[in-house]
Formats: C-alpha cells, structure tokens, sequence
C-alpha cells in the first residue's frame, strides 16, 4: 500500500494492528482451557490473561482517551481487585467470555476510528500530566506497540507448550520448516554459546 497521504497512513496502520490482534488470537488457538489459564512464567504470564489484558488497554485507549467509555462492566478498574486484575481470567470468566470481550474491544475501537483522523485529540488520564495530551494517530501506534510486544509474549508461551510457533496459522515465517534442519540449527547454537562460556 503507498502511503501518500493521513488517510493512507491511518488505513495502513489499522491493517497493521489488525494483523497483530488475529496473531493474539492464533496464539490461543486449539490450546486446553488449563493451559491457558495457567502461569507460564515465574511472574505470573498466561495466554489468556494477555488476551484480557489486550482488551482491557484496547477500551482504555480506543474509548476512554476519546470520550467513549465502554458501556459494559469493567471490575480490573475497580478498587478491589490487584493491579493485575486484568491479567488473568477468573473461573467464571470463560474463554469465550474473554475472546468476546477483546472482539467486543475491536468493535469500540472501531467506532472511534469511523469518527476520528489520525490528528484527533484524545487525553490519557492515567498517563503522567505533561504526556496525556494525545492524538488518534500517536494512540495507535501506542497500541501497535503494546499488541505487537504482546504477541511476541505469547509467541514463547505457545511455543513452550507445544511447539507451535510463526505469523500465523498459513504462514509460519520460519526458516527451517523440516524439523531435522530446525534440530541442527538449535544445536549449532548451543555449541557456540557453550564456546563462549566463561569458567563457572
């Protein structure tokens, strides 16, 4: 796609976006529901609570920042929860529940970029005072950023658990698609970390 002009620009970078949610949700695809839920790392990090995670930020800065909270419950903002409310999914939260909610993200957004351009102003009450004062366009880079840091989270969870790994479901983008070739480079690069290796 040329980018020539603003619109050009605000098209191209949706597609972008969009192209990094449906990399999320690939991400949880064909996985057990235990999986998802449970911690993968010592702090915490699960698939399905990045998923929440991406939905919550989504209405955060889709909606809020432009005068349009969600209309649907949001208890992770509520004083009672953690400061990581929106990173797990509670046992009454099912998975469809929270693959809803981020598609229902997507559809809030997307009212706000049918009435906006990318110099539309915005304001992000929780970031710092002399950074709140925003635009459309600045907010979805932002977000290209936060779905894209995401995705690659998720990228080493999945791969982690059953080995799945790539783009996307068609395309996986990765250079040895033969296993044996893949099991050659993973121990080329072991032998030359191990070559490396200062004395313990």
């Amino acid at each position: 796609m040329a980018i020539d002009d603003r619109a050009d620009l605000k098209d191209f970078l949706l597609v972008r976006l969009q192209f990094n949610r449906d990399a999320v949700l690939w991400k949880i695809d064909g996985v057990d529901e235990h999986d998802l839920r449970r911690p993968l790392t010592p702090s915490g990090l699960n698939l399905l609570g990045v998923v929440k995670h991406l939905a919550a930020v989504e209405f955060g800065y889709f909606g809020d920042t432009f005068g349009r909270p969600p209309e649907i419950p949001t208890p992770w903002l509520e004083g009672e929860w953690s400061d990581n409310a929106d990173m797990w999914a509670t046992a009454d939260e099912s998975v469809d529940d929270i693959v809803g909610l981020y598609r229902g993200a997507w559809a809030h957004a997307q009212k706000t970029f049918d009435a906006s351009d990318l110099a539309t102003p915005g304001l992000v009450p929780w970031w710092p005072a002399d950074r709140r004062d925003v635009t459309l366009g600045k907010i979805i880079v932002h977000m290209l950023g936060e779905t894209a840091r995401h995705a690659g989270q998720m990228d080493i969870l999945r791969e982690s658990l059953d080995g799945a790994a790539g783009l996307y479901a068609t395309n996986d983008n990765m250079a040895h698609s033969e296993a044996s070739a893949l099991r050659d480079y993973v121990a080329k690069l072991q032998e030359v970390a191990d070559s490396v290796r200062g004395p313990r």
